[in-house]
């Protein structure tokens, strides 16, 4: 049977009605809505579990009676100078298969004349500041590019809800500030970053790794394990020393001076944790770079490109005090293949105030994804965060941490 006209498992799709693959915006316009919602989740093809996970999620969403659309196009204005645009893999026949079996209804896979006729549009969607930091600044003009077929195509496919993957948080966030800026009658979702079983994000550029390469990339999830477990460890270090209080460095120097020096460093590292304001946000850097640094010494290298931690509703790097939510995103190349990651930290859990402005929400206002309160905490907004002034303390001279390499063994 061909691929485009294969019935997806009736547990996931509509139990009847075959998958569609149309080429225009005309074919697009003459499908029928269904009775439900119809959802979309936007992809540049070479599709994988990550993009089936989207797919999955677009169904429960709308149910059997919605309807959900799949679109397929590698867009040239999202790819600078250089950049992989030629080479990257196009499989539509895989691609109709496998949205078929998610539970996809129709895919949208126009071609290049069909979105942009005339050849590339003389008006584009600026992303603003947001999109001049981290991955806008790697990659210059790259979130215009993406905003502009965004909103193209959420013009063409109309639809009720938008589904993307959190491991393209900055683009998520973008798009979600675009949406919440220019009104667009659509709900954006996020959805959790799928991962393989040896931690490496899937992405269509990981069937460019060779061997080796991939051993080495395995290095950017470790780094933001390293760095949220440290923050457990962290966070854990200070909720015992809320309990014990100031006493802990008179226990310390006790324990020292009877030569019990595990015990006293023990007592030492909660007495640091007693007397200072928060260390968060710098622990989980130090952990993560730490994983970093040892890759590039690696054959082959790790070249990091950036790691930043940052304000999620703009992605700007948060300070040492900050409290509330926060992403930790890494890009780096390896080989040719330049890769991203990122993973979302809370610092100070259950110590925030909520706020009005970031209330737990399918459609964030403010352009965190849709499952940033899916936890029930609540993070501060950047001005409460950046501008209450931290309590002053004498601490002691902090313990040792102990840095991991890159596949998180200790060094």
């Amino acid at each position: 049977m061909d691929a485009s006209r294969q019935a997806p498992p009736p547990e996931t799709a509509h139990p009847t009605d075959p998958t569609r693959l149309v080429h225009t915006a005309a074919a697009l316009r003459e499908l029928p809505r269904r009775a439900g919602a119809r959802a979309v989740v936007m992809t540049m093809g070479a599709l994988h579990e990550g993009h089936a996970t989207l797919i999955r999620a677009a169904r429960r969403r709308v149910g059997p009676q919605g309807q959900v659309v799949v679109t397929v196009f590698v867009n040239p204005l999202q790819f600078g100078a250089g950049e992989d645009l030629d080479r990257y893999p196009r499989t539509l026949d895989a691609d109709v298969e496998l949205a078929a079996a998610a539970g996809a209804d129709a895919v949208f896979a126009p071609s290049a004349d069909e979105v942009y006729p005339g050849g590339e549009p003389q008006i584009r969607i600026a992303a603003g500041p947001m999109g001049t930091l981290l991955e806008g600044a790697s990659r210059p003009g790259h979130f215009d590019g993406v905003l502009t077929v965004v909103a193209k195509l959420l013009h063409l496919t109309a639809p009720d809800i938008a589904l993307y993957g959190q491991k393209d948080a900055q683009q998520l966030a973008v798009i979600s500030r675009m949406a919440a800026d220019l009104n667009f009658p659509v709900e954006i979702i996020g959805v959790p970053t799928v991962r393989e079983e040896d931690g490496l994000a899937l992405s269509s550029r990981n069937r460019y790794l060779s061997a080796p390469e991939r051993t080495t990339a395995l290095a950017l999830s470790a780094a933001l394990f390293a760095a949220r477990d440290r923050l457990a460890a962290e966070e854990a270090l200070r909720a015992r020393a809320a309990s014990v209080g100031h006493a802990a460095q008179h226990r310390s120097a006790a324990l020292a001076a009877l030569g019990e020096d595990r015990a006293a460093a023990d007592a030492h590292a909660v007495a640091y944790a007693a007397a200072g304001p928060p260390h968060g946000p710098s622990v989980a850097r130090a952990a993560a770079r730490a994983v970093l640094e040892d890759a590039a010494r690696l054959d082959p290298p790790l070249t990091l490109d950036y790691l930043a931690l940052v304000d999620p509703s703009d992605f700007t790097e948060i300070p040492d005090a900050y409290e509330g939510e926060a992403v930790l995103a890494v890009a780096a190349k390896v080989g040719t293949t330049r890769l991203i990651d990122n993973i979302r930290l809370v610092f100070g859990a259950g110590r925030t105030r909520p706020s009005t402005a970031h209330r737990d929400s399918t459609t964030p206002q403010d352009g965190t994804t849709a499952h940033a309160g899916a936890t029930g905490q609540h993070r501060t907004t950047p001005q409460e965060s950046r501008t209450t002034p931290a309590p002053t303390h004498t601490a002691p001279t902090p313990p040792p941490t102990t840095p991991q390499g890159p596949l998180g063994a200790t060094r």
